[in-house]
């Protein structure tokens, strides 16, 4: 017989989440996944459902019907999308060469998709001359991009002029927003964007376990004219439309409490404003951004297309960054991030998302991180950052 585990009390630390994801997470949105549970058809919980989808068209911005939740982290939110509009032989244009294009590109062709690669730097935004000419040179049907990069802090800014292409070939669109919805300008309708998926623990500070979708009437109309059911059952909004539509019924148990925390979130959003917030997060982010090239430290991106969500900041030469993120979290429980896939070790990724984007924690990061630099030798430029002691957050 197996020996019964002795394990200790669950006692998580305390962190300061400045990260590429998750966010520290409202207490209102934390006191609510304490509320009571009920069944995931109980008519309160259907009212709850029919708020959530309100709340989440005024967060994308559209009046789409097909706005929902999806059960599951981000990946689940794009494989929906992904799996339910690429149909097999479809192609399907993806920068490849991007963290996210490529892992779309992976989506697309388990569901028989031919992927067509969009041949550009993975370090620069989509140009849309590139993409008139993909176009021109294949019969594309599905045109894929994220507007948010996580990886290289870089904010995709002619969305309208994308779509608009893709529109003049008769092709359908999917737009990443993961780390953008609720945090940086989204406008689904005004943009023109056929599918849309973000994340919950990036800007609206929810938990990870459900993941916003939006799908217009026109690409609703192609998923449910397929020749063929799409490869996942879970992720099959036709049948998923059964129970997120008007007959509420049942298809999969929902993550009740995780719905319970989304509901706040957006509560938090609609009560803020949503322009106000984009705005609040600009002018967070822009204080952390001064801070960082007070130090002496250099964005990634361009001003032009600068992410204010997620700060991708160069590593100066001589210093070790896995060992600033790790002095960051032994010595003052605060998380960034190193790079991710091509660009580990040259940046470090520096959330300012939701309710992790607050002047307090902006200057917490940057008076730790003046330490975790001089501890390896770096000469902090700006004395004024570099004489504030850090404190406990």
């Amino acid at each position: 017989m197996t020996e019964r585990p002795d394990v200790d009390e669950l006692t998580p630390p305390d962190r300061t989440l400045m990260g590429p994801g998750p966010s520290d997470v409202h207490p209102r949105v934390l006191q609510a996944m304490s509320t009571p549970l009920v069944g995931h058809l109980d008519p309160s919980f259907i009212e709850i459902m029919d708020d959530v989808q309100d709340l989440l068209r005024y967060t994308f911005q559209t009046d789409n019907q097909w706005t929902i939740p999806v059960s599951g982290t981000g990946s689940a939110a794009m494989e929906t999308a992904v799996g339910n509009l690429v149909e097999p032989d479809d192609n399907v244009l993806l920068r490849t060469s991007a963290y996210w294009g490529d892992r779309m590109a992976q989506m697309a062709r388990r569901v028989g998709g031919n992927v067509v690669d969009l041949d550009v730097s993975p370090h620069a935004p989509v140009d849309p001359e590139d993409v008139k000419d993909s176009f021109a040179q294949n019969d594309i049907d599905v045109f894929g991009f994220c507007h948010a990069d996580t990886t290289t802090g870089i904010r995709q800014t002619n969305v309208p002029e994308l779509t608009a292409i893709a529109r003049d070939h008769d092709a359908y669109t999917i737009m990443d927003c993961v780390t953008s919805l609720g945090g940086v300008e989204v406008q689904v309708d005004e943009w023109g964007v056929d599918a849309a998926y973000s994340a919950n623990q990036k800007c609206l500070s929810s938990p990870p376990g459900t993941s916003p979708l939006t799908m217009s009437d026109r690409a609703m109309e192609k998923v449910l004219n397929r020749d063929s059911p799409t490869k996942s059952w879970y992720l099959d909004l036709s049948l998923l439309e059964g129970y997120w539509g008007s007959d509420r019924s049942y298809h999969h148990t929902a993550p009740i409490t995780n719905v319970y925390a989304l509901y706040e979130a957006l509560r938090l959003v609609a009560e803020e404003g949503i322009e106000n917030r984009w705005e609040r997060h600009r002018n967070v982010a822009g204080k952390l951004k001064a801070g960082l090239q007070d130090l002496g430290l250099e964005m990634f991106a361009e001003d032009e297309h600068w992410l204010h969500s997620l700060n991708a900041v160069k590593v100066p030469d001589g210093v070790d960054d896995k060992e600033v993120i790790a002095y960051l979290l032994e010595e003052y429980d605060l998380e960034i991030a190193s790079g991710l896939g091509a660009l580990d070790g040259d940046i470090w990724r520096i959330g300012c998302m939701g309710y992790s984007a607050r002047e307090k924690n902006v200057e917490y990061v940057l008076s730790c991180l003046s330490d975790a630099l001089e501890q390896q030798g770096y000469d902090v430029n700006s004395s004024e950052t570099a004489n504030v002691s850090p404190m406990s957050n």
